[in-house]
C-alpha cells in the first residue's frame, strides 16, 4: 500500500526485452541497504517488485521485471532510458497517511490535454477512458503517476487538478507536457461504491 506522496524522482537507466517480460533498471536516491529483495516500490504509480539492487557511482539502482499485463495497462510499455519517474516506498505500519490509500494497481491511462501555468502553480486537465469517468468526482482523490491529487472540476470524461509549486518541484510533474500519457488509479472508495451501486 502507498499514500501517493512521492519520496523521490528516479530515472530509468535501461530497458531490456526478455520475450514478453521487460527488465528495467531504475536509479534513485534511496540508500541501497534500505531496498530489500522483493520490496514493493511504486514507480509512476505502478507497484513493482525489486528483483535486484546495487550502487553505481553516487546513485543507488534497483531492477524490476514488468509483465505483459502491466505493459498493456500502463505507460510502462513506452518507457526508455532517461525517463524521470515518481517513486514511493511502500507504507509501513505507523507511517503518516498524508495522501490517500493507493494500491499501485493502475486502472487506465489518462491523456494530458491542457496545462495552464500561473503564479508558480499549474492546472492540468486530463481526459480519461469512458469506462473510468464514473469514478472521478469533484473534490475526490486520484493517483496520477503515483501522485495523490484532489480533483478540482469534472466535465464528462475530462477533469482538472491543481499542483502547487512544491509538488511541481519534487515530482516529475514540472516537466509534464500536453500530450503526455499518465497512469491513473481511481480512489479505492469510489471503486467499491460504484460496485455496490451496480450490485443493487
Amino acid at each position: 500500500m502507498f499514500t501517493g506522496l512521492v519520496s523521490d524522482v528516479g530515472e530509468v537507466v535501461f530497458v531490456e526485452e526478455r520475450g514478453a517480460l521487460r527488465r528495467m533498471r531504475i536509479a534513485c536516491s534511496y540508500p541501497a541497504p534500505s531496498i530489500a529483495m522483493g520490496a514493493s516500490i511504486a514507480c509512476a504509480g505502478v507497484c513493482l517488485t525489486a528483483v535486484g539492487m546495487g550502487v553505481a557511482g553516487n546513485k543507488t539502482w534497483f531492477d524490476v521485471d514488468v509483465g505483459a499485463e502491466t505493459l498493456s495497462l500502463t505507460t510502462l510499455a513506452h518507457w526508455q532510458a532517461g525517463r524521470k519517474i515518481n517513486l514511493e516506498r511502500s507504507l509501513r505500519l505507523g507511517d503518516e497517511l498524508g495522501g490517500h490509500i493507493v494500491t499501485g494497481h493502475v486502472d487506465g491511462i489518462a491523456a494530458l490535454i491542457s496545462r495552464e501555468d500561473f503564479d508558480g502553480m499549474s492546472k492540468f486537465t486530463l481526459k480519461v477512458p469512458q469506462k473510468l469517468k464514473k469514478f472521478i468526482a469533484q473534490k475526490g482523490s486520484v493517483a496520477l503517476d503515483g501522485t495523490s491529487l484532489t480533483v478540482n472540476s469534472v466535465d464528462d470524461d475530462e477533469f482538472s487538478v491543481l499542483l502547487i509549486p512544491h509538488t511541481l518541484a519534487v515530482t516529475s510533474w514540472g516537466a509534464t507536457q500536453v500530450g503526455d500519457k499518465i497512469n491513473l488509479e481511481v480512489d479505492m472508495m469510489a471503486r467499491y461504491a460504484a460496485r455496490l451501486a451496480e450490485a443493487k
